[in-house]
């Protein structure tokens, strides 16, 4: 989501090209529109999975329905690992702007095909393929604003960018409210396949790009440079960290909507869900808004360090004594998002604070995508363990103690200690 968009914006390949506003703002708009769409598709199936996957499977037991639920979550967020690593590749490869278009197409593609699914394995596979897009759109945006933006605004329209997501976030749940039929829901994929259309017109290449191409004997370096023996501490702490706020993030915001419905009466069931998602959504966003100002008074650190313990505390007031909905759930709710929200400004400080310049931006993707492996496993299992651990409260709130191992792992490190390196390094691979 945001996370993405920040360890991008420390790329860093020369003069910024000349160009005008309107082209920027053409560029800025296709990126900006193009994230939020992948923030809806990350979020549509969670706000509609109770009756997309019993619409899939037919009358079956809760057991099997929870089953292929997790695995239907959990393949979208390999995808959207696999995406993140893959498109940064043919970025490189075949430029900025065509790795936009097709990286919008592919999640637009795939949503489509979702809505047209016969079965719950074809749902799947085009669920993984989204993510693949989506993980790519959070990059290649990311890279192309960063790169042709004026160096002295650079900072602010990568900040707006990355506001991007969570209003997506809140767009599900709309969406949700709004359209009963799931598999009419995911026909908005209609949208993100014309913005790549419209992108082939519009969007023109980044200047810096088809001035510079890496070479692959520089590419060798880089790889070499950041598994040296000097980076594993940062690199183990930078996962560790990351990891576990998105793991317990992602726990949530996946399952929140299906506890929400168990504990809601059933009329009630589909416009909670999407309420419950726009809440997140909603907290999210404002907690990234003001994470900077709050990160500059308290320091980084210690900043996510009070994210973990009240995203700890929250998970226990909500999963484990909230039995009914009450007004007091929505602040919970929203208290919970917040500090989400907050995390993710603050992370995308941090983690590349652990890094020198030269492996900053390799170090810091590397963290970030080892973390989403991690976060689809856990995704799948809570699915799997909801009938042991008896209902979806006390799976969401086990695995939530993943969030003082964050804090542990937080504590244990070392805010802004970057490796010092011999400077013909850079000299030498720039």
């Amino acid at each position: 989501m945001a996370i993405s968009n920040s360890s991008a914006s420390l790329v860093n390949t020369g003069p910024a090209a000349a160009t005008t506003k309107k082209k920027l703002f053409a560029a800025f708009a296709i990126c900006f529109i193009s994230t939020l769409f992948g923030g809806v598709v990350t979020m549509l199936m969670s706000v509609y999975l109770p009756v997309a996957v019993k619409d899939l499977l037919g009358n079956v037991g809760d057991e099997k329905l929870n089953d292929i639920s997790a695995a239907i979550n959990s393949l979208f967020i390999f995808g959207w690992m696999f995406g993140g690593i893959a498109w940064g590749i043919i970025c490189d490869r075949i430029g900025r702007s065509r790795s936009v278009m097709l990286s919008t197409a592919c999640y637009g593609l795939f949503t489509l095909t979702t809505a047209f699914s016969p079965n719950w394995i074809l749902a799947s596979a085009s669920r993984f393929m989204s993510g693949f897009g989506v993980g790519g759109v959070l990059v290649t945006t990311t890279i192309l604003i960063s790169e042709i933006w004026p160096e002295k605004k650079r900072a602010i329209a990568l900040g707006i960018l990355s506001v991007s997501i969570p209003i997506g976030f809140f767009g599900a749940g709309a969406i949700n409210n709004l359209l009963p039929d799931w598999r009419q829901a995911f026909m908005t994929g209609i949208a993100p396949l014309a913005l790549s259309v419209l992108s082939f017109f519009v969007l023109e290449e980044s200047e810096k790009w088809k001035a510079k191409k890496i070479s692959d004997d520089k590419n060798e370096k880089m790889s070499r440079l950041l598994f040296a023996k000097e980076y594993k501490k940062n690199i183990l702490s930078g996962s560790v960290i990351f990891g576990a706020m998105l793991i317990g993030l992602w726990a949530i915001f996946s399952w929140a909507p299906t506890w929400a419905q168990n504990i809601a009466a059933p009329a009630d069931a589909q416009q909670l869900r999407g309420l419950v998602v726009m809440i997140m959504a909603s907290g999210g966003l404002a907690g990234s808004f003001v994470s900077g100002w709050i990160a500059n008074a308290l320091g980084v650190r210690k900043t996510m360090m009070v994210c973990f313990v009240v995203c700890f505390v929250m998970s226990f007031v909500l999963f484990k004594l909230s039995t009914s909905v009450a007004p007091l759930l929505y602040v919970e709710l929203s208290v919970l998002a917040f500090f989400f929200g907050i995390s993710q400004g603050a992370l995308a400080v941090y983690i590349p604070l652990l890094f020198p310049v030269h492996v900053r931006a390799a170090a810091t993707g590397f963290c970030f995508n080892i973390g989403r492996l991690f976060t689809g496993t856990v995704v799948f299992f809570i699915g799997a363990l909801v009938a042991f651990l008896g209902g979806y409260g006390n799976a969401i709130f086990i695995f939530s103690f993943i969030f003082l191992i964050g804090w542990a792992a937080t504590y244990l490190s070392n805010e802004g200690q970057t490796i010092s390196i011999d400077n013909k390094i850079d000299n030498r691979n720039t």
